[in-house]
């Protein structure tokens, strides 16, 4: 279920959004048809630098975009463009796709796993993304709005400050296969800003 603060900025957000109307029904009940936009992840404080002391290596899997930032300590950001979707108000819910992915190595004994084609949900506040390319889909972050903040201009809506916390399934899988012990459930891995264009 979704928290009080994920409701509540949803509404503010996407009221503004779905004022837009889709021709031929109320807003406030038709789903608004995500067209694109772009998801940039960045690593929270301390991350990048400990997985690459442990030999762990992050890298971003195309069509995704990978760069690097010491501002604030190193890290690492990732991009990943929206494909489409569709968002709702009323029942609120909805999902907003991406390409792209994260690959972890680990450069000691080459063993990796891989996450994409990540998917915002925001009937259950998760995100999730395929492993390794198949067909299995886990949730990989729990998203945190706490600190969250969304404007709209027109029909663009801009979400920032968006936690991203490692689920239990997804710590477990990252720890198994890279034979680690550094991945936790509720680990602040970064944070998440969408531009999304519907």
């Amino acid at each position: 279920m979704l928290s009080k603060t994920l409701r509540r900025l949803a509404v503010v957000g996407m009221a503004g959004v779905l004022a837009i109307g889709i021709a031929g029904g109320p807003a406030s009940a038709a789903p608004a048809t995500v067209r694109g936009g772009r998801t940039t992840v960045t690593t929270a404080p301390g991350i990048a630098a400990t997985l690459l002391r442990n030999g762990i290596l992050p890298i971003v899997t195309s069509p995704g975009r990978e760069g690097l930032s010491i501002r604030n300590g190193l890290a690492v950001t990732a991009g990943f463009p929206v494909t489409g979707g569709a968002v709702s108000l009323d029942p609120l819910g909805g999902q907003v796709l991406h390409r792209g992915g994260i690959k972890f190595i680990n450069l000691r004994t080459f063993k990796a796993l891989e996450v994409g084609d990540f998917i915002i949900d925001l009937s259950t506040g998760q995100l999730t993304g395929r492993v390794n390319r198949g067909t299995a889909r886990v949730a990989v972050f729990d998203l945190d709005l706490s600190k969250a903040s969304i404007t709209v201009d027109g029909s663009t809506v801009k979400i920032t400050g968006v936690g991203l916390n490692l689920t239990a399934a997804a710590a477990g899988a990252l720890n198994a296969t890279l034979g680690t012990t550094l991945f936790t459930a509720g680990l602040r891995f970064g944070t998440a800003r969408s531009v999304v264009e519907v």
